[in-house]
C-alpha cells in the first residue's frame, strides 16, 4: 500500500491545531529530534523536564525544515509552517501517524508492557512468526530489527516520530507483523498513542520506576493506558498475567468493558496453562502446554519458571494473530531468547556462570530462585544499583539477595552522578538484617574476578543487573563493559 504526502494543511486539520504560514506546503516527516530535521519535516517543539525544544527553532529552519509544532505562539518575525497545538507530546505522535500514513494498520503488530518478562517475550514472539513464515520487525531494549537488518536500540521504545517512521519502513520491506516493547514511561509521555496494537500483552507487575511514577497505582495506571483506549486506540485482544495481582484488575476491568481478555498463568485457572514444569541448567525447560487449540509438550533451551510466563504470553499472542499451534511449537523450541536474560557464559568449569538483566526486587527475586531450583551447590551473587534512579529498590534487593545467596558481593552498576559507595551502603542495608556473608567491591570487574574465583563445584555465580548491557556509566562518563567478557575473562584467569 502507498500513501500520499500531507500538506501542511492536512496535518493541522488531523491535530486540530492553528495553522500560520503556508498552507500548501508538502510534509514528508515529522521529528523530536533537531538534528533530523531537513526539507519537508515538521520539529515538534517539546518542553520537558530538562530541555527546552524552543532553543533549536532556529537551528531547524537554517536546516530547511518546513516549520515548527508547538504549545506556544509563532514568534513576530518567524518565516515558515507554525502550527500551535494545544499538547506537543500528543501532536507529535498523532502528526506522525498522519504523515507516515499509519503504517500500524499495514502489520500485526503487538506491544508488550509489564515490569519483566518484556524484552524475552518480544524475541518469542518473532521467533513465532518467522516459524509461521511471516516477515517481521521488532523493537526492544536490546535492538531494533527488521527482517534480518539489525541496530543497537537507543531506548526500549522510541519517540512516536521514529516508531511511526520505522514501522513505515517495515512495511515497506514487506514485514507482516511487528511486535515492540512498550515501557510505562513511554507510554506516560505519549510515545505509543496512535498505534493500532492487534494485541497488547500484561506480563507482570512490581516494583519499579517509582522515582518517575512515585505509587505503584501510578505505575499501573500508565500500563493500563496500554489497553483500555486512552491511547486513542484500543487493541483488539489482550493477553494478560493473571496470576499476578495486577493482572487480574486488569482483566477484570477489560472485561467490564466488554474487551477481547486472554489469560495465562501456572498457578491459576486461566486460558493458557504450563503443566508438569521441569527445569534444567543443561536441557532447559520443558512442560506442557495447555492452550483451547490444543495441548502440546513444549522443550526450550530457556531456564526457568519465569520464561514459562514469557512463552505462555508469546503463545497467547500468537494464536491471536491466527498462528499455527504445531508452528507455535516450533517456534518456541528453537527460540533462544533475549542476549543477557539468564544467559549462561559457556566454559569447561564445574560450576555455572550465569549473566541476567535483573535490576528490580522482584526480577532478582525469580533470577535467584530459579538458581536454587537448579544448583545443588552455592549461589554466589554480583549486583549493584544504578544510581539517579529509584532508590527505593535498594534495600529490598539487598534482602533478596542475602535470603537467596550463599555470599554475595556488592558492586556498582551504573551509578552516573551518584557515589557509589552510597549506593552501596543503602544495599547493605537490607543485605545486613539476614546475615548473609558479603563483600563490598564498588570495582565491577574486580567484584566479578573476586565472585568468580571463589566459586567451586556446583556453585552458580550469577552476574546481575546489566545483562545484554555493553557500557558501564560513571559521572557523565560511559566506558564500555559487558558483564559476559569480563565473566570470561575471571574464566580464563582461573586456567592460568
Amino acid at each position: 500500500m502507498t500513501f500520499q504526502t500531507k500538506t501542511a494543511q492536512h496535518v493541522a486539520e488531523e491535530l486540530n491545531g492553528e495553522l500560520f504560514g503556508e498552507k500548501e506546503i508538502s510534509i514528508s516527516d515529522v521529528t523530536h529530534d533537531s538534528r533530523q530535521a531537513k526539507k519537508g519535516t515538521l520539529f515538534v517543539a517539546i518542553r520537558g523536564l530538562t530541555m527546552d525544544g524552543h532553543r533549536f527553532v532556529e537551528d531547524v529552519m537554517r536546516r530547511n525544515a518546513a516549520g515548527v509544532i508547538s504549545e506556544l505562539d509563532p514568534p513576530e518575525d518567524f518565516e515558515g509552517v507554525w502550527l500551535q497545538v494545544p499538547d506537543a507530546r500528543l501532536a507529535l505522535a498523532k502528526a506522525a501517524a498522519v504523515i507516515h500514513g499509519d503504517p500500524s494498520n499495514e502489520l500485526k503488530l503487538v506491544g508488550i508492557t509489564g515490569t519483566n518478562g518484556k524484552t524475552t517475550t518480544t524475541y518469542l514472539i518473532l521467533a513465532l512468526a518467522e516459524a509461521n513464515n511471516e516477515k517481521s520487525a521488532m523493537l526492544t531494549t536490546v535492538e531494533y530489527r527488521i527482517g534480518s537488518e539489525s541496530q543497537p536500540a537507543v531506548r526500549t521504545t522510541p519517540e512516536a516520530s521514529d516508531t511511526q517512521r520505522f514501522l513505515r519502513e517495515a512495511v515497506k520491506k514487506g514485514c507482516e507483523m511487528a511486535v515492540m516493547e512498550t515501557s510505562s514511561q513511554a507510554i506516560h509521555l505519549r510515545r505509543c498513542d496512535w498505534l493500532n496494537f492487534k494485541v497488547a500483552v500484561f506480563t507482570n507487575l512490581s516494583r519499579d520506576h517509582l522515582d518517575y511514577h512515585h505509587t505503584m497505582e501510578n505505575y499501573f495506571d500508565a500500563k493500563k493506558e496500554l489497553f483500555d483506549g486512552r491511547l486513542g486506540t484500543t487493541p483488539d485482544s489482550s493477553v494478560i498475567n493473571v496470576d499476578d495481582e495486577w493482572g487480574q484488575k486488569l482483566a477484570a476491568e477489560l472485561k467490564e468493558q466488554s474487551q477481547r481478555v486472554v489469560t495465562f498463568a501456572q498457578n491459576t485457572s486461566a486460558d493458557l496453562t504450563a503443566e508438569e514444569i521441569e527445569v534444567s541448567l543443561i536441557k532447559g525447560t520443558s512442560f506442557l502446554l495447555k492452550t483451547p487449540e490444543g495441548d502440546c509438550r513444549i522443550t526450550s533451551p530457556l531456564v526457568g519458571k519465569p520464561h514459562v510466563y514469557n512463552m505462555l504470553s508469546a503463545t497467547a499472542a500468537a494464536l491471536e494473530l491466527g498462528y499455527d499451534l504445531e508452528r507455535i511449537q516450533k517456534g518456541l523450541e528453537s527460540c533462544v531468547g533475549a542476549p543477557g536474560r539468564f544467559e549462561r557464559v559457556t566454559h569447561d568449569g564445574d560450576f555455572a556462570v550465569v549473566v541476567d538483566y535483573a535490576h528490580s526486587d522482584d526480577a532478582l527475586f525469580n533470577t535467584l530462585k530459579t538458581a536454587r531450583e537448579l544448583t545443588e551447590g552455592r549461589i554466589i551473587t554480583v549486583f549493584g544499583c544504578g544510581g539517579d534512579r529509584d532508590k527505593t529498590k535498594r534495600r529490598p534487593m539487598g534482602e533478596i539477595a542475602g535470603e537467596y545467596s550463599d555470599l554475595i558481593v556488592i558492586t556498582s552498576d551504573n551509578p552516573r552522578t551518584e557515589d557509589p559507595l552510597e549506593i552501596i551502603s543503602e544495599i547493605e542495608s537490607g543485605l545486613k538484617e539476614t546475615g548473609s556473608p558479603y563483600l563490598t567491591i564498588s570495582d565491577r570487574r574486580e567484584a566479578i574476578h573476586q565472585a568468580v574465583s571463589r566459586a567451586r563445584t556446583g556453585d552458580v555465580v550469577i552476574i546481575a543487573g546489566k545483562g545484554h548491557e555493553t557500557y558501564q556509566i560513571i559521572g557523565g562518563d560511559k566506558f564500555h563493559f559487558d558483564d559476559r567478557e569480563i565473566a570470561k575473562e575471571a574464566l580464563e584467569n582461573l586456567e592460568t
